[in-house]
């Protein structure tokens, strides 16, 4: 269905703009006028025919990515104007006229199309499971069933917002040693197939036998400036391989495998995966959602083959009357600490709470590990840089060492 643009006044004369989908401009208008709005000017979005299992345009879709961020950002936007009072249509009107990305205000136009139709909050979301994943889902039901759906609104702001500031500061640690490891490779290549034959060509007329170190860098630099475009050839491969590989069952179990008993990647995926784990789940569990069932949404979210296999197995032993603590303790994929802080919150009584403390630690621990590493990586990379870049000018300078002395 087409979406259109509007500019319109209302019963008290005031300026009022928007978006809203109809089969044509004519519907438009009628639609407006029954809602005691008076259009002044109505345009089409281009591409805004969309699909009810998207919710936006396969053109939207495949040129415009709707980030976390603005989830995030209008997830705590429409908490702060529910808790102040405001009915949920009228927040979405206000959220409509605050959005700036074109793809995401269609997607908010629907939504409150699909709630002023009589539809739940819940189910208006539903309809576009590309942007709002079953966590988000649960919990909007879960809030608008027991009357608390700013509150439930507010946590899930809250846990988006934490997440992001988590992720920004890992690729913040990042990407120095990503970018230090970048220019280092190019600044290599570039000795080896442009400056390297340069000089060694005059060793070409010498009529002596060069030194080891000389003629293997000689060969180096000879197999990369003819043959770069094989090893381009063969990284590429390599990546398009993995990625179908990643695609299969045994693939994917090998890769989650790999990254969780890795040495060094393996302990902060651990932790990472804890974390978003505990936090997920004692939401859930904040907002009135069962154990067994929070454990299936959590398990679908965990993004990891065995974590979801070990969270699949506990939801059939916690179904069978055996503890939390205990049931995830069974598929020796959660640390320790976890398991003790799950067992004391069960026996306190206070669960939920534990679970958010749990997330902080193993955040914070993870944030702490990253750092750690990030810091050893670049004195790390530097000491190889020199070592090459040495290794280079020695034996360049060998030869002319040798032919210093015959001349003596």
């Amino acid at each position: 269905m087409p979406v259109f643009k509007y500019t319109a006044l209302d019963l008290k004369g005031k300026t009022a703009a928007g978006i809203i989908d109809a089969d044509s401009s004519l519907v438009a208008r009628q639609k407006l006028r029954q809602s005691d709005i008076f259009p002044v000017s109505i345009n089409e979005v281009k591409g805004s025919t969309t699909s009810k299992s998207t919710g936006y345009s396969s053109f939207t879709q495949r040129f415009t990515k709707i980030r976390a961020s603005e989830i995030a950002m209008m997830t705590r936007q429409l908490a702060t104007l529910v808790n102040a009072g405001f009915q949920l249509v009228a927040a979405m009107d206000s959220l409509l006229t605050q959005t700036k990305s074109a793809a995401f205000k269609t997607v908010l136009a629907r939504i409150k199309d699909s709630i002023v139709e009589g539809n739940s909050f819940a189910a208006s979301l539903s309809q576009h499971p590309n942007l709002f994943s079953t966590l988000y889902l649960n919990m909007v039901r879960a809030g608008e069933s027991s009357g608390t759906l700013e509150i439930v609104l507010e946590r899930l702001a809250d846990m988006a917002e934490k997440q992001q500031a988590l992720k920004r500061r890992i690729q913040s640690a990042l990407a120095y040693p990503l970018l230090m490891s970048a220019i280092g490779t190019l600044v290599l290549f570039f000795l080896l197939t442009v400056i390297v034959p340069t000089i060694t060509g005059i060793f070409e007329d010498m009529n002596q036998v060069l030194p080891g170190p000389t003629r293997f860098l000689i060969s180096i630099s000879v197999f990369f400036k003819d043959w770069w475009w094989v090893l381009l050839i063969v990284l590429i491969g390599m990546v398009l391989i993995g990625r179908s590989l990643k695609k299969t069952i045994k693939g994917r179990y090998l890769w989650d495998k790999t990254k969780l008993f890795l040495p060094g990647v393996g302990t902060i995926t651990t932790k990472l995966a804890v974390a978003r784990f505990a936090r997920t789940l004692g939401s859930l569990l904040e907002n009135g959602v069962t154990m067994l069932t929070a454990l299936d949404i959590v398990k679908n979210i965990s993004d990891n083959v065995l974590i979801a296999d070990v969270i699949d197995q506990a939801v059939k032993s916690v179904g069978q009357g055996q503890s939390v603590a205990t049931a995830l303790n069974d598929g020796q994929i959660f640390p320790d600490l976890f398991i003790q802080m799950v067992h004391v919150g069960e026996q306190s009584g206070e669960l939920e709470e534990m679970l958010s403390k749990i997330a902080d630690i193993f955040e914070n621990e993870a944030e702490s590990t990253i750092m750690s590493v990030t810091s050893l990586l670049e004195p790390l990379m530097i000491l190889v840089m020199g070592v090459v870049v040495g290794f280079i000018v020695l034996s360049i300078c060998l030869p002319i060492f040798e032919m210093n002395q015959l001349v003596r």
